[in-house]
């Protein structure tokens, strides 16, 4: 075991906060029950707010980054976890209250703590990370509300993004025939190799819609907010759902309530940060029996750690496709 590990670690720097590589001692990671050896962690929008600054992610300084992280247990003083075991780590706090996933080793509470799927390996696992996990709990939330394949058509916005591009993978693989946003040119090919059966341009959602539209859609995968989740509501089908678990556009919602009234649509928000870990044990599970492998590797690219300060910039412009894994050894 190695005494000190490099990590991404933000600091005030004259009144400024970003994210460098620094080598850190064994003796400087937090007090928690199970030491685990990192092997990858991931790239999301969240990320490049807190390593780049530009959004006031971390809430105490300095911080080690990185809201993901799959490794193996090294040391445990937790009876539900010994050496060897693989585990994985979405959200609770990483990165904002808690030190993340932008290290070779971290110790975590054993709470946070869920089994990788026996199917995946540890960097799959990140290629899928929170953007993947938050889009199974999207599907999931569809599939609960009863809407099946034969009800129609299913729109994911944002679809050229992390949590997008999973959610019409597996949206496709499950029989729906999906819809896929994208503000990006290239972008339909790339989606429509996810299996989408259509796309569509942005600027088709991210306007002024009126308070109903005719009738498209039997479900949503929203990762935008804003005008977008509106246009999508309006459009929404008799009793459809719409899940909710973005705002690249925008935190607002002008929206009515006719949709709700006269539709019965459903709005569903939903969070991966402090979701169960029931929820989170069936989402993991659910990735594991539906994930096709081959499709996944077409979705991410692997990164070194001394790359993140760099592409924090880029995700934040929105220049980054698909997915980004982070190993945080190489």
């Amino acid at each position: 075991m190695t005494e000190t590990i490099r990590a991404i670690v933000a600091r005030d720097n004259d009144g400024r906060v970003s994210g460098q590589v620094e080598e850190l001692s064994l003796d400087q990671l937090p007090d928690e029950d199970v030491l685990v050896g990192i092997d990858y962690s991931t790239l999301n929008y969240k990320d490049g707010l807190a390593v780049s600054g530009k959004g006031k992610i971390c809430r105490s300084l300095p911080m080690v980054c990185g809201i993901d992280l799959a490794g193996s247990v090294l040391e445990s003083r937790s009876k539900d976890y010994k050496p060897g075991d693989r585990v994985l780590v979405n959200g609770y706090g990483l990165s904002e209250k808690f030190w993340g996933g932008y290290a070779q080793q971290q110790r975590l509470k054993p709470e946070w703590l869920v089994p990788v799927p026996t199917g995946l390996s540890n960097e799959q696992a990140m290629a899928i990370g929170t953007a993947g996990y938050t889009a199974m709990l999207c599907v999931q939330a569809i599939q609960d509300a009863d809407v099946t394949p034969d009800a129609g058509p299913v729109v994911v916005t944002g679809a050229s993004g992390g949590v997008g591009s999973v959610a019409v993978m597996l949206l496709a693989q499950l029989g729906y025939a999906v819809t896929a946003v994208t503000g990006k040119a290239e972008g339909a090919e790339f989606l429509k190799g996810l299996g989408a059966a259509a796309t569509l341009s942005r600027d088709e959602l991210a306007r002024q819609s009126k308070p109903l539209e005719k009738e498209t859609w039997a479900a949503a995968v929203d990762t935008v907010g804003s005008s977008t989740l509106a246009t999508v509501l309006a459009q929404t089908r008799y009793e459809g759902i719409v899940t909710a678990c973005g705002l690249a556009g925008g935190f607002d919602l002008p929206t009515t309530v006719m949709p709700f009234i006269l539709r019965g649509v459903t709005l569903r928000g939903v969070d991966s940060v402090m979701a169960s870990q029931q929820r989170r044990r069936r989402a993991w599970a659910g990735l594991g029996e539906l994930v096709d492998a081959a499709v996944l590797g077409t979705i991410y690219r692997v990164e070194p750690l001394s790359r993140v300060p760099e592409l924090a910039n880029e995700i934040v412009a929105g220049n980054i496709k698909g997915r980004v894994v982070i190993d945080v050894n190489g």
